[in-house]
């Protein structure tokens, strides 16, 4: 797998070639912009802040870009339509906002070469396909910080879409974060397989409620998990964006995300002639990941913890997977003495120490 770079500014692997981006530049009329989804808009989530940022992208760069947007897009060959629709329709830049797009983007790239493509959280490139990711573990650490010294019961909960290494980034740093304030917590998690099913994320959270977990969160798309912890009176951490309109008791914080810095600046690029594919991977330091407003139960020192280890993130003195980190096992996959690296957390595939809970098979 191909190693993530931090610097949101890094090099490329290689310009579009001919004079393709030279005639997206020059063009008279606006640039003609798409974005996939794979979950509806809604009020809050992983696609609301993607369309979120398409909005704010369109205001900035007003008369020169065009945008439009397919919603609910599934994982698999009806996506390839959906790309290949919008290159063929004369979208010049159309953005993937799903790990699962990814084979799929490659394949339209490769037949549409002089429109370029965005994909979100995979790791291939061609020369007119970049990627862009976020390192969602950081906030996940912030947000299990939070979540160790308010826990009563000292069991977690996380319901989870799919076992991809960007999942298991984020369940992993929640406990670690969780156990460096509070080493008797343990997290569980139960698998939907959908990034979008409130009524299977809902039963989720339910059953990990009973099973006595007192903060539950998620890495799905819906606000079911919040939700379900405010009729229950548990507590929660949104994920994606601050939902705490849906569970205004239950949300502790949120490990949000935006996109409109990457959008605006990306877009302009194609614009101004500039765009080369590269791979970007920006966290809390670039502004690509941010932690919502704390509950106000939640005490002034674990607000001003929190506050410190995100100025150390900002800073790049602190990393949540730094050394030793051991698997479930008890192997130690990182030595103390070294973060892990961008090319292991790529690959991560395990369960660290504090998950109580199995991995899929298969």
């Amino acid at each position: 797998m191909l190693t993530r770079r931090r610097l949101i500014q890094a090099a490329g692997s290689g310009a579009l070639g001919g004079t393709g981006l030279a005639a997206l530049a020059q063009g008279t009329e606006p640039l003609k912009v798409g974005f996939v989804y794979v979950s509806p808009i809604g009020e809050a989530g992983w696609t609301y802040q993607h369309d979120l940022g398409r909005r704010e992208m369109e205001k900035a760069l007003a008369g020169r870009v065009k945008t439009s947007f397919v919603e609910n897009v599934q994982e698999g060959p009806d996506c390839e339509r959906v790309f290949r629709e919008l290159a063929a329709s004369g979208h010049k830049l159309i953005y993937g906002t799903s790990f699962g797009y990814m084979n799929y983007m490659v394949k339209v790239a490769q037949q549409f070469p002089s429109t370029i493509f965005e994909h979100a959280t995979g790791y291939k490139t061609a020369k007119n396909l970049g990627v862009y990711n976020a390192r969602f573990y950081e906030g996940r650490y912030l947000a299990g910080v939070v979540a160790g010294r308010m826990t009563k019961t000292h069991i977690l909960g996380c319901v989870a879409a799919f076992p991809i290494p960007e999942v298991l980034q984020g369940i992993n740093a929640f406990i670690r974060g969780a156990r460096s304030v509070n080493p008797k917590c343990e997290v569980r998690v139960v698998w939907v397989n959908s990034w979008y099913d409130p009524g299977k994320e809902r039963e989720a959270a339910f059953t990990l409620i009973s099973q006595n977990a007192d903060v539950v969160t998620h890495h799905t798309d819906s606000t079911a998990v919040v939700q379900a912890a405010e009729a229950r009176g548990v507590w929660a951490i949104g994920y994606h964006s601050d939902e705490s309109k849906f569970g205004p008791r239950a949300q502790l914080t949120a490990s949000t995300h935006y996109w409109t810095d990457f959008y605006v600046g990306n877009t302009k690029s194609v614009l101004d002639g500039t765009w080369n594919s590269r791979m970007i991977w920006g966290g809390v330091r670039e502004g690509f990941v941010r932690l919502a407003p704390l509950n106000p139960v939640v005490p002034a020192a674990v607000k001003e913890e929190v506050n410190r280890l995100v100025a150390a993130l900002k800073a790049g003195t602190f990393h949540p997977f730094a050394g030793p980190v051991v698997d479930q096992s008890g192997k130690a996959v990182v030595p103390a003495g070294r973060n892990m690296t961008d090319e292991e957390l790529g690959k991560m595939n395990y369960y660290v120490q504090g998950v109580a809970s199995q991995l899929p098979k298969g």
